[in-house]
C-alpha cells in the first residue's frame, strides 16, 4: 500500500478558511449566553412543546447568574474539544503519495492520466474545476479510478490542473468548446473510437456541454450528482447568493480568479458548523486508526482546493445559480443553447438521497432532461458516493457494470 507512515514537517494549514470555522463555531455558541435572558423570561417567540415548556420552567428555578456561567462552562469545553481536534488533524502523520499514472494528453496545466496503462474500456472522466480531480484516486484505500481499473475498464482522468496565466482568461467556453473538445478528440484519435463521458458534479455540466457538440465521440453519458435545475430547491436562497457575484466582481476581475478561501467560504455556508462538529468527533475518537486516515486524507483533498478564474465564476454563480440557465435553456456555450437531449446517446443519472451539495432534485432535473436516461439513488451523500464506505457496493460495482454493458 503506497501510504506513508511519516507525514510533512510543518503542520497543515486547514481547515480552510480557519477563521470563518472558529468564527462561525463560536458565534453559535455564544448566541446561547445571548438567549439565555429571553428564555428565563419566557419572551421567546419560537413555541416548541410540551418538553420545551418543561425545560423553561426548570430553569426558571435557578438563578441567571449560575446558568450563564454553566453555559460559559460548556462553550469552553466545546471549544477546547474541537480545537484537540483541529490540531489532531494539522499534525496527523498521513501524507498522500500514490504514484501518479502516465500522462497522455497535456495542454496548458491540463493534463489526461491513464489508470488502465493502455489495456480495457477507455472511459474519460471530467471533474469539477473547483475542487482537485484526485477525489477520484483519493488514497490507496478508497481510489474509484485504480479499482475501476482492476475490473477491466480503463479510466482516463482528465486533471484540470491549477489555473495558469492561459486559464486564468477562461470562461466556461474556453473550457468546454476548447480545451475539453480536444481533449475528447485527442483521446477518441487515441484509442480509435467513442467512448463513455462520466463527470462529477461541476464536470458533469462540463461533460453534457461537451457531449452535445462532439455526440460522435461519445458513447455513453453519466453524470454522478450533476446540478441541472439551480432553483429545484430554496430559489431565493441560492439567487440571494448569487448577487455576491455582482458585489465581488471589481475584485474578481482584480485578481482574476476567485480565491480558494471565498469558494470555501460559499461552500461552509450550506452547514457553518460541520466544521465543529466533524473536527470535535476526529479528537474524540483518537487517530491511529484505519477510519481517521480516511478521514485525514478526505480534509487533506478538501483543503487542497483551486481557484476559479473571474469568467468561469461569473458564468457559474451568476448565469447557473442567479439565473438558472441550464434548466431554463438559457445557457449557451460559444453561442449555442445546450441542449441535453439532444446528445441522443445512452446516459446514467448517479443521484445520491442524502447530497447537501446538489439536491437530488436539481440532479433529477437533468435526467428529465435527456430521454431514456437510467437513475441510480444511493443513500449517500455528495462526496461519499465517491469515497464513502458504503461506495463501492452502492455506486462503484453497479457503475462498472453499466460501463461495461456499453
Amino acid at each position: 500500500m503506497s501510504q506513508a507512515t511519516t507525514g510533512p514537517t510543518t503542520a497543515r494549514l486547514g481547515p480552510r478558511p480557519l477563521p470563518l470555522h472558529l468564527l462561525a463555531a463560536h458565534s453559535a455558541w455564544m448566541s446561547s449566553l445571548a438567549a439565555l435572558p429571553l428564555l428565563k423570561k419566557g419572551s421567546h417567540d419560537w413555541k416548541l412543546n410540551a418538553a420545551m415548556t418543561a425545560l423553561t420552567a426548570e430553569l426558571a428555578r435557578h438563578p441567571t447568574e449560575r446558568l450563564a456561567e454553566a453555559v460559559g462552562t460548556e462553550m469552553l469545553r466545546r471549544s477546547a474539544a474541537m480545537l484537540r481536534g483541529i490540531e489532531a488533524y494539522r499534525h496527523h502523520p498521513y501524507h498522500r503519495d500514490l504514484p501518479p499514472p502516465p500522462a497522455l494528453w497535456e495542454e496548458g496545466a491540463s493534463v489526461i492520466r491513464d489508470y488502465g496503462e493502455g489495456r480495457g474500456l477507455p472511459v474519460l472522466f471530467v471533474p469539477s474545476l473547483v475542487n482537485r480531480a484526485y477525489i477520484l484516486d483519493l488514497s490507496a484505500r478508497r481510489s474509484f479510478l485504480r479499482w475501476l481499473a482492476g475490473q477491466g475498464l480503463r479510466p482516463l482522468l482528465l486533471d484540470w490542473g491549477e489555473p495558469g496565466d492561459t486559464e486564468r482568461r477562461f470562461d466556461l467556453t474556453d473550457y468546454i468548446a476548447g480545451r475539453l473538445v480536444r481533449a475528447i478528440d485527442a483521446m477518441t484519435a487515441l484509442t480509435g473510437g467513442p467512448m463513455p463521458l462520466v463527470g462529477y458534479c461541476m464536470g458533469g455540466l462540463l461533460a453534457v456541454a461537451a457531449a452535445e457538440r462532439r455526440p460522435d465521440a461519445v458513447s455513453a453519458v453519466v453524470a454522478l450528482a450533476t446540478p441541472w435545475d439551480f432553483h429545484a430547491e430554496d430559489a431565493e436562497q441560492v439567487r440571494l447568493k448569487a448577487t455576491l457575484i455582482t458585489a465581488l466582481r471589481p475584485w474578481l476581475s482584480l485578481w482574476g480568479e476567485m480565491p480558494v478561501d471565498m469558494l470555501q467560504a460559499l461552500f461552509t455556508s450550506l452547514d457553518p458548523l460541520l466544521a465543529a462538529k466533524k473536527f470535535t468527533a476526529f479528537g474524540r475518537a483518537g487517530t491511529g486508526s484505519a477510519k481517521a486516515v480516511d478521514f485525514v486524507a478526505l480534509e487533506d483533498w478538501l483543503n487542497d482546493g483551486v481557484p476559479l478564474p473571474t469568467g468561469v465564476a461569473v458564468d457559474c454563480i451568476g448565469g447557473w445559480y442567479g439565473d438558472n440557465s441550464p434548466a431554463r435553456g438559457t445557457w449557451r456555450i460559444a453561442g449555442r443553447p445546450v441542449r441535453p437531449a439532444g446528445i441522443g446517446r445512452p446516459s446514467l443519472h448517479v443521484i445520491p438521497s442524502q447530497d447537501r451539495i446538489v439536491p437530488p432534485d436539481s440532479a433529477r432535473a437533468l435526467a428529465d432532461a435527456m430521454p431514456g436516461s437510467e437513475r441510480l439513488e444511493p443513500p449517500l451523500g455528495h462526496i461519499g458516493m465517491m469515497v464513502g464506505g458504503g461506495a463501492r457496493q452502492a455506486v462503484w460495482e453497479p457503475l462498472a457494470a453499466w460501463l461495461a454493458a456499453r
